[in-house]
C-alpha cells in the first residue's frame, strides 16, 4: 500500500506483563512473507514465563519506559537496515519513541500506550490500570491475576480462553515502565516529520481504549507524513493474539508492502 517502506526486516516490540513469546506467530506469518523478523526482549524479560513467575528478576521492578526503548535501540542498531517496527501496547508507544529517534523505516502501534501529555479519560483505562500504577507500592514488582487479566487484557474472549492467554503468556511486571510514561522521555514530538504510522485500535479495548489511541493518531500534525488510523470492531487488547489476530496480521502486511 505504501511504496515509501522499503525495508524487508521487522522488529517487534512487546508490551507489558508478556514477553517476546507474545510475538512467535506473527514472527512466522510475516517471515513466511519474505520478511526478516525479529522480536527482542524487555529488560529482564528474557526468562520463559514459568522462569519469569518462578524466578523473578530482582532488577525487573526497577525497570523504566527509558530502559526498554534504549534497548530496543541498541539492538537496531546492530542491524543491516532501518526495520519496520511493529508494536503492542507498551510496544507501541515504544515504536512511537524509536521513530522519533530516526530509528524505523516505518511504525505500527497496535493498542499503543499513550505518550506523556496524552491524557486518557476513560473509566477502563483507570481500572484496569490502577492497580498496577499504584504509588504505594513502591518498587514492587506487579504479580497480574487471572481476574485482572480478564479485565484489562481478554475482556473479549470467554473467561476459559482468557484463563489460557494468562497461563500461556502472562508474566509479573515492572510498576514503574508504564509509570515513567508520565516522564518526559516519554514525551513525542508530534510536530516532526515522520516515517510512515499506521495506529491501530481494538474497539473493545479496556485498557487501551480506542479513544486514546484515536487521540494519540490525532496528535501528529505534519501534514506531509504519511499516517492512518484503523479500529478492528469486537476486538480487546488481547488483539494479537485472539482467534483472528491474522486479520490484523494481513492487514498490516498490506499497508507495509
Amino acid at each position: 500500500m505504501n511504496n515509501q517502506i522499503k525495508s524487508k526486516t521487522i522488529v517487534f516490540a512487546h508490551g507489558l506483563f508478556v514477553t517476546a513469546k507474545s510475538w512467535d506467530k506473527w514472527v512466522e506469518f510475516f517471515e513466511s512473507r519474505g520478511y526478516t523478523c525479529h522480536a527482542p526482549a524487555n529488560p529482564y524479560h528474557e526468562g520463559s514465563v514459568q522462569d519469569m513467575w518462578e524466578n523473578t528478576p530482582e532488577q525487573l521492578g526497577d525497570v523504566t519506559f527509558e530502559d526498554v526503548v534504549k534497548k530496543l535501540a541498541a539492538f537496531i542498531d546492530t542491524l543491516p537496515e532501518k526495520p519496520i517496527l511493529i508494536g503492542h501496547s507498551l510496544g507501541g508507544l515504544s515504536v512511537q519513541k524509536l521513530v522519533e529517534l530516526d530509528k524505523a523505516a516505518a511504525g505500527v502501534c497496535i493498542d499503543g500506550a499513550a505518550p506523556a501529555g496524552i491524557i486518557p479519560t476513560q473509566w477502563s483505562f483507570l481500572e484496569a490500570n490502577l492497580p498496577v500504577l499504584n504509588p504505594l507500592k513502591g518498587n514492587s514488582v506487579f504479580h497480574p491475576s487471572k481476574k485482572w487479566f480478564y479485565y484489562a487484557f481478554g475482556n473479549n474472549l470467554t473467561r476459559e480462553e482468557s484463563d489460557k492467554a494468562f497461563d500461556e503468556f502472562a508474566v509479573p511486571e515492572s510498576r514503574n515502565i508504564p509509570r515513567s510514561t508520565t516522564h518526559k522521555y516519554a514525551k513525542i514530538d508530534f510536530e516532526k516529520p515522520h516515517v510512515p504510522l499506521l495506529f491501530i485500535a481494538g474497539e473493545k479495548d479496556h485498557i487501551i481504549p480506542k479513544e486514546l489511541n484515536e487521540k494519540n493518531f490525532k496528535a501528529y500534525k505534519d501534514a506531509n507524513s504519511v499516517k492512518e488510523f484503523k479500529i478492528f470492531d469486537n476486538r480487546g487488547h488481547f488483539i494479537c493474539g485472539d482467534k483472528n489476530w491474522e486479520e490484523v496480521a494481513t492487514y498490516i502486511y498490506d499497508w507495509v508492502r
